[in-house]
């Protein structure tokens, strides 16, 4: 699947993917339930953050808003590992997500690094 080239966009495609394998697991019962509401609030979370920091009031506010954006993101990735591993979601399954999870954390992780850096 090709990702769309403007972060904002592709953070919102990212999160209806993430949307639409809540919705899957939420069919089950039990554990597949409760990962999914974790998964949801982060993954969902990643693009808010974003959206956030692009109305951000400073520069500082900026970084720290695309922070949480970098901490939801890598969350995100934590859940849909432990899925994987836990064989709830077969890991064939989630690969793309988990590579574009890896991804959208390499790009915030870079813009905040680049901000702190031009902001001293």
């Amino acid at each position: 699947m090709e990702s769309p080239r403007d972060l904002r966009q592709r953070l919102f495609a990212f999160s209806l993917r993430i949307i639409r394998l809540c919705q899957e697991l939420d069919r089950k019962s039990g554990v597949s339930r409760i990962l999914s509401r974790q998964l949801l609030k982060a993954g969902t979370s990643v693009g808010a953050n974003y959206e956030e920091a692009q109305a951000g009031q400073s520069r500082a506010d900026f970084i720290s808003k695309t922070s949480i954006s970098l901490k939801e993101a890598r969350e995100t990735h934590y859940w849909l590992r432990l899925l994987a591993a836990s064989e709830i979601v077969p890991v064939a399954m989630l690969s793309d997500l988990l590579e574009e999870s890896e991804e959208i954390s390499k790009i915030l992780g870079s813009i905040v690094s680049r901000s702190k850096r031009s902001s001293t």
